[in-house]
């Protein structure tokens, strides 16, 4: 069929969404940076239930590293027609007092540049004027791009305002070129990020505030995005679906 390519596919949301593409047909690149065998426990229950996947490692804040990894897609022989932008960091919960540079530039290369440059290496794969036949983006942003996360981690909220203004004006810049642009924004979904935060246990603290009154699961986001990707999201671009239990 063709390559879909996952970025931050070993673990969470991105785990959920390379096993659901796997199953619309896509064979699924899985993207990681340090942790090879959450990778390959990723292509393992792909190719057990029938799919076809492989492992891509990459830093996608490294420009060298990001081309190498799609010289690597081109060699496997099919076209590349969908891209997830889902890598993403996030450090401890803290005041914008102790914030340093280093640690406000470590979310915006991941988060922001990171993005950037596989969406550039994706349009020129896909796009009618280099020969493309097309292809849809979805990128990964968060609902705290509208919440702003006052009091944990603005650097973050602000990376992902970043990624919504990406996803608007990269869908209006492609458009004609057959690829179609959007974004989904969770909220508290259960995944290890927030133990990157310093919470593990964070979603369970706060479900309550939330009009729902509970969680999101890894596959309710996933649910959304592969739709986004698929013919059936056809006439959908530059849109963002809310994956926050109302907030």
């Amino acid at each position: 069929m063709a390559i879909a390519l996952v970025t931050g596919a070993s673990r969470g949301i991105g785990k959920a969404t390379a096993l659901q593409l796997a199953r619309e047909g896509y064979t699924v690149a899985v993207n990681y940076h340090h942790n090879i065998k959450a990778a390959t426990d990723v292509i393992n229950q792909i190719v057990e239930a029938g799919g076809k996947a492989f492992a891509v490692r990459a830093d996608i804040s490294d420009e060298a590293q990001v081309l190498a990894m799609f010289d690597s897609l081109d060699r496997e022989g099919e076209p590349l027609r969908a891209l997830v932008n889902n890598a993403g960091i996030l450090f401890e919960q803290s005041t914008i007092e102790n914030l340093s540079a280093e640690r406000i530039n470590r979310v915006l290369a991941t988060n922001v540049t990171g993005y950037f440059l596989c969406c550039r290496e994706a349009v020129k794969r896909m796009s009618f004027r280099h020969g493309g036949k097309g292809g849809a983006i979805v990128n990964v942003s968060s609902a705290a791009s509208r919440l702003g996360a006052p009091g944990e981690y603005v650097d973050y909220a602000a990376s992902k305002g970043a990624v919504d203004s990406l996803t608007t004006g990269l869908s209006l810049e492609v458009a004609a070129q057959g690829i179609r642009v959007n974004c989904v924004r969770p909220g508290l979904i259960y995944t290890d990020i927030h133990a990157s935060g310093g919470e593990p246990g964070r979603v369970d603290r706060v479900k309550s505030l939330l009009p729902m009154q509970r969680g999101g699961q890894p596959e309710e986001v996933a649910q959304a995005i592969v739709w986004l990707l698929s013919e059936k999201a056809s006439y959908v671009t530059g849109s963002f679906i809310e994956l926050a239990g109302g907030k």
